[in-house]
């Protein structure tokens, strides 16, 4: 059985910094995407992040100069960098996966920006 446990979530001030991580367990080969999406209250959940395996990149536009994403291909593990963080950027974080056109998703993790 294939999971996505994030990490690094956590209460930071605006204009401060958090990086997510993302590691997958279980048997499974590669992702061929990776990502990360999130959640605010009342909101459905939106894109924040991708990365392919061939090196692609997607991004939010409200993220675009401010975030980054990379993964570790051979650990089936991906990273998400934030920086210049604002109060709208607070939401629960989910891990997205995808491999074989098969999707996987983490529980999601909790990042609140408030001063």
């Amino acid at each position: 059985q294939v999971q996505l446990v994030e990490s690094g979530g956590g209460l930071v001030q605006p204009g401060g910094s958090l990086r997510l991580s993302c590691a997958a367990s279980g048997t499974i080969a590669r992702f061929d995407v990776m990502g990360w999406y999130r959640q605010a209250p009342g909101k459905q959940r939106n894109l924040v992040a991708t990365l392919t395996i061939h090196g692609g990149t997607n991004f939010a536009d409200s993220v675009k100069d401010r975030f980054t994403i990379s993964r570790d291909g051979a650990k089936n593990t991906v990273y998400l960098q934030m920086s210049s963080l604002r109060p709208e950027d607070t939401a629960v974080y989910y891990c997205n996966g995808v491999s074989a056109n098969r999707e996987y998703w983490g529980q999601g993790i909790q990042v609140t920006v408030s001063s």
